[in-house]
């Protein structure tokens, strides 16, 4: 075990408990993991996980995390996974260099990633603080350099508990490093189907079908590598005994993974996509306010955005503002606004969200999961509701409007945005909302779960036409706490 730097751990530690009230022992097993972790419990932490083991929230663990991050005590990554054999295909440190292509070598597959698809944040301890191995993948053994290091560990074959990691295993006949301008020598036994070659940093691969009568004496396959590609030397190889030679001729040093395929894995017309745990993904964190608190820095590339395949954006408006101003005058309605800007704000985040930007008076807010967008709209009117009661005339009048689907993050004028036809149909149904109601889009309402969340309360149903959907569209009204 790695030492800890205790003065560097004991200020950012203080730092941490004065940044925000934490629940009970949430800090002494923070603690206690950094110091009493091992080296592959402290590397690409997901903090659901960390919260499902250690019996805390998950929005707290991630306020840990991300608070972790911002005092130097982690580095936190934004990991982009293949969906089929669960490798992480590569890794950045910062929003801005996200780049969603992927290209998998191992499954032979290319495509992009939404944030919220296969695009895992994860945290490791910083070298800093704690040194790991993980530090330096140059030091690592060449099992760790490709099961800890390059595969996610709980990934699983599709309806079944079996990992994924497991059964690639039983089919690898060798795992080696290649060393800069050597000549490698590997020797196996074959099975039909297919001899497959990868290296997992560069996703360089080749392979070559194992057909025909077995082989007695074995066959000699040569590959060569220089630093992009491997080439091999025969078309087809037999099944039984086997040498392959490879010959690195790049300047770096390489690595390949050789996997024997059997035929029913080949006939297969395409790799299932494989189960994980619950894991944070990249869209779920645009949508913490404590993310876009702590890392205002963090920007998305103008020129290109990312794509979200679903988030629901939430508009709230206030109706009577502009009499409102002229009654009270501007600086003692701006004051009322801004006391209603934090309640809502608090709300927001109390239900796993994050305001996005304010317009006016009006607020615009984005949830990763439905239910928590529908949560938080129907405690945005109670909040207010006990606001009025408790500072009497004049009232502050709520209208509420939410919709989900498919968006593209953007940063506009320094600020992470959404964009895209969600908004304007999100911004469209909150237009239809009348005092202390909230209108909702046919596809939140559809969404799992929302439904039982609006049990209780008083909904119709109607069309309107919304910008930039042909014909009219169904539209829910809720009014709360009324049957």
């Amino acid at each position: 075990m790695s030492d800890v730097q205790e003065r560097l751990l004991d200020n950012k530690m203080t730092e941490m408990e004065l940044a925000r009230s934490w629940s009970p022992r949430v800090i002494s097993k923070f603690e206690s993991l950094i110091r009493s972790g091992d080296d592959f419990s402290l590397y690409r932490i997901n903090p659901l996980a960390f919260a499902r083991d250690h019996a805390i929230s998950e929005a707290e663990s991630i306020d840990l995390f991300l608070h972790a991050t911002r005092s130097g005590l982690f580095e936190m990554s934004w990991d982009v996974v293949c969906p089929q054999s669960g490798m992480v295909l590569d890794s950045f440190g910062a929003l801005r260099t996200l780049k969603t292509h992927y290209v998998c070598g191992l499954c032979d597959v290319s495509g992009e990633t939404d944030l919220d698809d296969f695009i895992e944040v994860t945290f490791t301890v910083s070298p800093q603080l704690r040194r790991l191995p993980f530090h330096d993948p140059a030091s690592l053994s060449v099992e760790d350099f490709h099961w800890k290091a390059r595969f996610l560990s709980d990934a699983r074959l599709p309806g079944q508990q079996a990992r994924f990691l497991d059964v690639l295993k039983g089919m690898v006949r060798g795992l080696t490093f290649l060393a800069p301008g050597s000549v490698t020598t590997m020797r196996t036994e074959l099975g039909p189907g297919a001899l497959a070659g990868i290296n997992v940093q560069s996703q360089a691969s080749f392979a070559v079908p194992v057909a025909g009568a077995p082989a007695v004496a074995p066959t000699l396959l040569r590959v060569r590598y220089d630093g992009q590609r491997f080439s091999a030397s025969l078309p087809a190889v037999q099944p039984g005994p086997v040498i392959v030679e490879i010959e690195n001729s790049a300047a770096l040093r390489g690595s390949l993974l050789l996997i024997n395929w059997p035929p029913e894995i080949l006939a297969q017309t395409a790799k299932p996509v494989l189960d994980f745990d619950p894991y944070m993904s990249g869209g779920m964190l645009l949508a913490r306010q404590t993310f876009r608190r702590l890392f205002r820095s963090e920007r998305v590339d103008e020129r290109e955005g990312l794509g979200i395949r679903q988030v629901t954006l939430l508009f709230t408006d206030l109706k009577g503002s502009t009499a409102m101003y002229e009654r009270l005058g501007d600086l003692n309605a701006y004051a009322l606004v801004r006391e209603h800007f934090a309640l809502l704000e608090d709300t927001v985040q109390a239900h796993a969200g994050a305001i996005v930007k304010t317009i006016g008076d009006a607020v615009m807010a984005a949830f990763s999961r439905p239910t928590d967008a529908v949560s938080a709209a129907l405690h945005m009117l109670g909040e207010i509701e006990r606001f009025n009661s408790e500072h009497g005339d004049p009232s502050i009048i709520l209208k509420i409007g939410a919709h989900c689907g498919p968006s593209i993050a953007v940063t506009l004028n320094d600020n992470l945005d959404y964009f895209g036809q969600t908004v304007n149909v999100a911004a469209r149904v909150q237009s239809l909302a009348d005092a202390g109601e909230i209108c909702i889009s046919e596809a939140l309402f559809s969404a799992p779960d929302v439904g039982g969340l609006l049990s209780g309360h008083r909904l119709a149903a109607f069309e309107a036409p919304l910008r930039g959907v042909e014909g009219t569209a169904c539209v829910y009204r809720v009014t709360p706490g009324q049957m």
